[in-house]
């Protein structure tokens, strides 16, 4: 669905980052794969989801078998718990031709190259008639029994010379193939005996891979269809020789972070020369202004709240404040507080970004700082949404505007993708899938929560606890000075902004930035989720606003930021190729 939306690829690029590495790329059978990766047409028989997995790592998508009629009675992929293996139909399911075609026709185009599989119930003759049709969606066809080599002339013809695949169970033997020299490559199938299925780890595929390349079929692409659980197998599938591989069931049972995962291992095991990006320290140096200018604005709000300009703009000074009505004071000094926490935390966090990611080419990383960026220098538009510009503030971002410009002109060169340690599905692993969500759904819950405080700091300013603990309603404010909400309001709006903007680099970091090993992933989180959580806990505590239903989304976010760390700690301090 979101694919089909405009825009919709891009935003799930910048959800998953999938996008392989470009040292990936492989010319192989007169195309080019953007990786070596592809999906077998046993994954989306119905061809419901293939538009979605085009943008998901995969370097080439297969399409089918196809038949002459709809197959779908009762004939399902069955999943086995106790062998944790999926059981395929051995007449796969299928749209039958004539849908086929019509939902390829919506579907194109996919933007990666199309292997469309022909069911073995097909005669000479009606393949006469489809292959003319089949080819505009496709650039490779596969059938799935052997034709002698002056019918596989034909079909070239029909096709426009194309590149034609034979698909071959891994126990069939293969003197009798390597008299048909029409065949310009071979797809070897996971198969154990009269059942598709997804064993512990497909042997015979190694076995025949192993023999083809031994008895002088080096000349065309082997291409293997399944036998990959976790990165691992992949990666040995490769080094016995296999050109391209199509996952199966490993990729349901090891989820669809799988073809990503194994782009990055690939990338790893390659001897290339990492350089480092010299125009990091702005983004650090951006960072650590932010820092400071956080832990000054904590060092006020803890003594005397509100400045000297605040005074002046109000008419009022603090003391004759805090003789009216105290708990104004308080509830300044509150929302000034978690501010500046969130200002150190999102400092700590552009720092480690920009010494750990941007210095060595990482191009998330740099996109994270940007975007985090951006949006934070955006939030001054609402410093003055009723009315009040904080002068200081402004000078402050005037301050970090160069250093963020440079930054931005200088990392041009951060375009690398990530790489990764991880080969297998270890517990680790495993758990770390839950520590990233935790901070997935974290990160959502700052940015929701950055918008709601930004759209209440510009409109209603306060909610029901906010009243309830100053003991005045707005009127009373407005009665006792005109002034008081915009000053309130500008912090209220400033605040919101900040969690917004942090809230994004939490969000992106989870998303593309954990990798097994990444040690200053894991710290960073710690240390820059630290501050924030303590100025926003804390301070209630100290001002005695402490109303549980006011601080029950802090909480809340806490036991996300934990749970986060500790599924999530070993994962990241593991550095072996497990």
């Amino acid at each position: 669905m979101i694919v089909s939306l405009p825009g919709g690829s891009n935003f799930i690029e910048f959800l998953g980052h999938m996008a392989p590495s470009a040292l990936l790329q492989k010319n192989i059978l007169g195309l080019t794969f953007s990786s070596p990766v592809g999906l077998s047409g046993k994954i989306d028989p119905l061809l419901t989801g293939s538009a979605a997995f085009s943008n998901l790592g995969f370097g080439f998508i297969e399409i089918g078998p196809i038949s002459r009629l709809p197959n779908d009675a009762g004939k399902f992929a069955l999943f086995s718990k106790q062998r944790d293996e999926i059981l395929f139909p051995i007449q796969l399911e299928s749209l039958g031709m004539e849908s086929t075609i019509r939902r390829l026709n919506e579907l194109m185009p996919l933007n990666k190259p199309i292997f469309i599989r022909i069911s073995s119930e097909f005669s000479v003759e009606e393949l006469h008639s489809l292959l003319p049709s089949l080819s505009p969606y496709g650039n490779a066809i596969v059938l799935e029994k052997i034709f002698d080599n002056e019918e596989l002339l034909v079909f070239k013809k029909l096709i426009a010379n194309k590149p034609i695949l034979l698909s071959v169970q891994s126990n069939q033997l293969f003197e009798k193939i390597s008299e048909y020299t029409r065949i310009d490559g071979i797809i070897l199938e996971e198969r154990v005996g009269n059942e598709l299925r997804f064993p512990d780890k497909q042997k015979e595929l190694f076995q025949s891979l192993k023999f083809l390349k031994s008895n002088g079929f080096n000349k065309i692409p082997i291409i293997l269809s399944g036998g990959v659980l976790e990165p691992e197998d992949a990666l040995e599938l490769y080094a016995e020789g296999a050109d391209l591989i199509m996952l199966s069931s490993g990729y349901v049972l090891s989820g669809p972070g799988l073809p990503k995962r194994i782009n990055e291992a690939l990338v790893d095991q390659m001897d290339r020369e990492q350089e480092e990006v010299t125009g990091w320290i702005w983004y650090w140096l951006f960072g650590l202004f932010i820092t400071i200018g956080g832990v000054v604005a904590l060092l006020f709000s803890m003594t005397s709240v509100i400045l000297h300009y605040d005074e002046a703009f109000l008419g009022f000074s603090r003391a004759e404040l805090m003789a009216i009505n105290p708990n104004i004071i308080y509830f300044m000094a509150h929302d000034r507080m978690t501010l500046a926490g969130t200002m150190v935390s999102g400092g700590i966090l552009y720092m480690q970004l920009a010494r750990h990611g941007v210095k060595y080419g990482i191009h998330w990383a740099r996109k994270a700082i940007n975007i985090g960026a951006v949006v934070g220098f955006l939030g001054i538009l609402l410093f003055i949404g009723f009315g009040y510009f904080d002068w200081l503030h402004g000078l402050f971002w005037v301050i970090l505007f160069p250093f963020f410009i440079n930054g931005v002109r200088k990392t041009k060169k951060a375009i690398y993708t990530p790489i990764s340690k991880n080969r297998t599905n270890h517990p680790a692993w495993k758990k770390s899938l839950w520590g990233q969500l935790c901070f997935v759904v974290l990160g959502f819950a700052f940015i929701i929560g950055g918008l709601l405080i930004s759209m209440i700091g510009a409109t209603n300013v306060f909610v029901s606890t906010d009243l309830g603990f100053i003991c005045m309603t707005p009127d009373q404010m407005n009665d006792l000075n005109s002034r008081l909400i915009p000053l309130i309001a500008h912090d209220r709006a400033g605040f919101g902004s900040a969690l917004l903007s942090v809230g994004l680099l939490v969000l992106m970091i989870a998303l593309w930035g954990f990798h097994q090993g990444e040690k200053w992933v894991w710290n960073s989180l710690l240390i820059g989720g630290v501050p924030a959580f303590c100025a926003g806990i804390f301070t209630h505590f100290v001002i005695g606003y402490t109303i549980f239903i006011h601080l029950l989304p802090a909480y809340f976010a806490l036991f996300l930021f934990v749970m986060g760390l500790i599924l999530s700690r070993r994962f990241f301090y593991e550095t072996g190729r497990k």
